[in-house]
């Protein structure tokens, strides 16, 4: 590995893991995924190791020998950060700034660092600052008690008055609280698009998948969008939707979400719920994942544990297709193994290539497939001088076109569900008489 010496942003990373963990998970995949994670900070990683730990010390979580070893090569490297890929807890993260006179950043700090630098947007700005808050509450630890206040009350039994970590406590608090009403907000802004989509019969399809698995190239192709594409793991962070043309002249609304990762901290599942949420309202979700990865099954796993967070108490989650993205980066050989596999699994997946388009076809025939499997086309003919009929197709269905026909009559094309249009035939069994189908 190409080291760095005295780099001012120069980070060492550390992944820890023990011998349980490394059942679940291949520790050199998970410390590449870490280094990742850490250039997409723009940290310049001087040194990483796995380090297994046989047993968690409270304190510091790693024994001495261990905070010896990582002291030597930050000081070898005149390395400024050390990169701890696990969850530290208050304590320990200050007791290892302590012992290394470094910056100390665990998983969780490292990915609400990348989300603080890639979010554009008000709104994710709003929820990377929700997530920091409820973060940072949590690290507060009890460093300086000499920092108090005026003594509360009268007497020998009066305590002391506020401390100063009482106070950044408050205020923490505070501010959560006035973000948590201004996402509420566009919370609400978002289920009124929702209703008005629904309102337009228009089906809602998200792209779901771990982070780095062609999301957002899959979403460009399909959309002629010009989302951020880049060989790095969060590369995009603001949710996008763009409309899609389907085949059958149908169209769909398509959602580009933040990509999922393995120990995804909680703080930010909460506070981008209101973001993730337009997954558990989609009419499809597509998982897209990058099948090419030797970790691809892991992050699978990981995928599906975060969507189990997000199913609503009421309800269920909507149909999912998988989409096994990068065929383009494996052989020939490798290609016609997954297609055999693809064909025997009960709910094929679909197979493409994103950065070349091949298979993108077959996806969208797919999605109109599902969307409108149970829809029928009509052409009929409405009287001019009766609106009834053509504000119940405007409501119940979708008028592809209307164009003007003898006697100053409308021509239509229509697309309705079976349901409706057996409502229809009931309601206007006159118009329905020799229809063309």
């Amino acid at each position: 590995m190409k080291t760095v010496q005295d780099a001012p942003n120069g980070a060492i990373i550390v992944h820890p893991f023990t011998r349980l963990s490394q059942r679940s998970h291949d520790p050199e995949a998970a410390l590449s995924e870490a280094i990742g994670l850490s250039c997409a900070l723009n940290l310049v990683v001087c040194d990483a190791l796995c380090l297994n730990v046989k047993k968690v010390i409270p304190a510091t979580f790693i024994g001495g020998g261990a905070i010896e070893n990582l002291a030597e090569r930050l000081g070898k490297y005149n390395a400024k950060i050390l990169v701890f890929d696990g969850q530290l807890t208050p304590v320990q993260q200050r007791n290892l700034e302590e012992r290394l006179q470094v910056k100390v950043l665990d998983r969780t700090g490292l990915i609400l660092e990348i989300f603080s630098l890639r979010a554009k947007t008000k709104e994710g700005r709003l929820q990377v600052e929700l997530a920091r808050i409820a973060y940072e509450r949590s690290r507060l630890v009890r460093t300086w008690t000499h920092l108090e206040r005026q003594r509360g009350g009268k007497g020998f039994l009066a305590g002391p008055g506020e401390r100063q970590i009482e106070s950044d406590r408050r205020e923490l608090a505070d501010e959560a609280i006035v973000l948590g009403r201004r996402l509420d907000k566009i919370k609400r802004t978002r289920s009124l698009h929702r209703k008005a989509r629904i309102k337009r019969h228009v089906p809602m399809v998200a792209l779901v998948g771990y982070t780095n698995a062609g999301k957002s190239t899959l979403f460009n192709r399909l959309t002629d969008a010009d989302v951020l594409v880049k060989d790095m793991l969060f590369a995009t962070l603001d949710p996008t939707i763009r409309d899609v043309q389907l085949p059958g002249r149908t169209k769909a609304v398509l959602s580009d979400t933040v990509g999922f990762i393995s120990n995804l901290p909680t703080e930010l599942i909460a506070a981008f719920r209101a973001t993730l949420e337009e997954v558990t309202q989609a009419d499809l979700v597509l998982h897209v994942r990058d099948i090419a990865c030797l970790q691809s099954e892991k992050q699978k796993h990981d995928v599906e544990e975060v969507l189990k967070q997000l199913h609503p108490a009421n309800g269920k989650m909507p149909t999912m297709v998988e989409v096994w993205n990068k065929m383009d980066l494996l052989t020939e050989e490798n290609q016609n193994f997954l297609r055999e596999r693809a064909a025997k699994l009960s709910v094929p997946p679909i197979l493409i290539s994103a950065e070349t388009g091949e298979g993108t076809q077959n996806l969208l025939e797919r999605v109109a497939s599902i969307l409108h499997g149970d829809q029928q086309t009509i052409i009929i003919t409405l009287p001019a001088k009766d609106s009834s009929a053509l504000n119940w197709l405007h409501q119940h269905g979708r008028i592809v076109r209307c164009d003007a026909a003898k006697n100053q009559d409308l021509e239509c094309e229509v697309t309705l569900d079976v349901a409706a249009m057996g409502r229809f035939q009931a309601q206007f069994p006159e118009l329905m008489a020799g229809i063309a189908s």
